[in-house]
């Protein structure tokens, strides 16, 4: 199965032996939009308003394609500035995205309690709790 991690840039660190985990179970893994640039939305802040409006555009277009070849996305919501299980903005619009292309949506941890809960409850997404061998 080709699986597109998502998540936020905090999480990052915690990717390589997921992916790694995955890979080996059989899985084709592909990597946040910015996973090799982490660094460049706040370059496009540095250059003003302007260009962060178009880099966020840029990355919403770049997820909607990639969702669209992939068979499943896999949330990574850990703890977060004192939220458990967080899930940002635009890994939620991902989430959307994958939702409304019938791809499987698989979240490490619980849905994280707050305003969003019940749409992402609607998303029908299969919660692992870590264990990657649920990933199928």
């Amino acid at each position: 199965m080709k699986v597109l991690i998502i998540c936020s840039k905090a999480f990052y660190k915690d990717i390589a032996p997921i992916k790694q985990k995955l890979e080996e179970m059989g899985h084709v893994v592909e990597l946040p939009n910015s996973y090799y640039q982490p660094d460049a939305e706040k370059k496009s802040w540095d250059l003003g308003q302007e260009a962060h409006s178009e880099f966020k555009a840029r990355m919403f277009r770049m997820s909607e394609e990639r969702i669209r070849e992939v068979d499943a996305v896999l949330t990574l919501n850990f703890d977060k500035n004192g939220k458990k299980n967080y899930i940002g903005g635009a890994t939620f619009i991902e989430l959307y995205e994958a939702f409304m292309k019938d791809k499987k949506i698989y979240l490490y941890h619980a849905i994280p309690e707050g305003m969003l809960y019940d749409e992402i409850a609607g998303f029908s997404p299969i919660v692992i709790n870590e264990d990657l061998s649920l990933v199928k």
